[in-house]
C-alpha cells in the first residue's frame, strides 16, 4: 500500500476539461503542447514521475476545480517530431491548497492528500453492486449511442475497474465528471454514474460518443 506520507507536497498540473483520472485506472494522453512537453520531461526526472490531472471550472477557464487525481507515468513513447503518447496510472486524489507561480511554463500546486488516505489502498468494493441490473442499463445506453464493446470482458471486470473506467470514458460534462471524481466511495460513484446513464437514456440527448 502506498501511503500519502510518501507523496510529494507539490505537483505539476495538467488541466483538461471533461477528463478525470481515478485511482488504479489508466489514462492515455497525447502530449504535444510545448509547456506540457516540458512538464512531462521534468516529471520523468523525478523519482515519483507524478502529474496531477485536474479540470478547469469551465472549458477554457483559468480557474481550476480544487480536487483532482495524480497519476504516475507508467509508459510512454516518443514520436519523431517530439510528441509523447503517455499512460498515467491513477494513484490518489488530492486537494489543491495553493497554485504556484514560478519559472516553469506549466502550472504547479501545493496540494493536500489528507482527505483521500484510502485511495492508496487495494481495489475498493461495492457490496450493494447489482451487476446484472447495472449491465442491463449499460446495454441500453450503448444501444442508444450505437456503441459496441467486449461484453464478456465487461461482465468479468471487477466492479471498481468497471465503474471507474466508465466514469472516465463516458461523455459527461465537466460538472458531471467532477461529481464522479469527488464521490466519497465506490458505491456513491456507482450511484452517480447510474443516475447519469439513466438521465442520458431518458433524455435521448445528442452527446459525443466514447472515443
Amino acid at each position: 500500500m502506498v501511503l500519502p506520507a510518501d507523496f510529494p507536497n507539490t505537483i505539476p498540473l495538467f488541466p483538461l476539461p471533461e477528463v478525470i483520472l481515478l485511482p488504479r485506472a489508466r489514462l492515455p494522453l497525447h502530449v504535444f503542447e510545448p509547456r506540457y512537453l516540458a512538464m512531462f520531461d521534468d516529471a520523468l526526472k523525478t523519482s515519483d514521475r507524478m502529474i496531477g490531472i485536474v479540470q478547469p471550472l469551465d472549458a477554457g477557464a483559468e480557474s481550476l476545480h480544487q480536487i483532482g487525481c495524480v497519476g504516475r507515468i507508467t509508459s510512454f513513447t516518443e514520436t519523431d517530431d517530439h510528441r509523447y503518447m503517455i499512460t498515467l496510472t491513477g494513484v490518489s486524489r488530492f486537494r489543491i491548497d495553493q497554485t504556484e507561480d514560478g519559472f516553469a511554463p506549466y502550472r504547479r500546486a501545493q496540494i493536500s492528500w489528507a482527505d483521500f488516505a484510502k485511495d492508496g489502498n487495494s481495489a475498493l468494493r461495492d457490496p450493494s453492486f447489482d451487476r446484472d441490473k447495472f449491465l442491463a442499463l449499460l446495454r441500453r445506453y450503448f444501444d442508444l449511442r450505437d456503441l459496441s464493446t467486449d461484453w464478456d470482458q465487461i461482465q468479468g471486470a471487477e466492479e471498481e475497474m468497471l465503474v471507474n473506467t466508465l466514469a472516465m470514458l463516458c461523455p459527461f460534462t465537466i460538472e458531471e465528471k467532477q461529481a464522479l471524481l469527488e464521490a466519497k466511495n465506490l458505491a456513491e460513484r456507482r450511484r452517480t454514474l447510474t443516475a447519469l446513464l439513466e438521465y442520458a437514456i431518458f433524455s435521448g440527448s445528442d452527446t459525443e460518443v466514447i472515443q
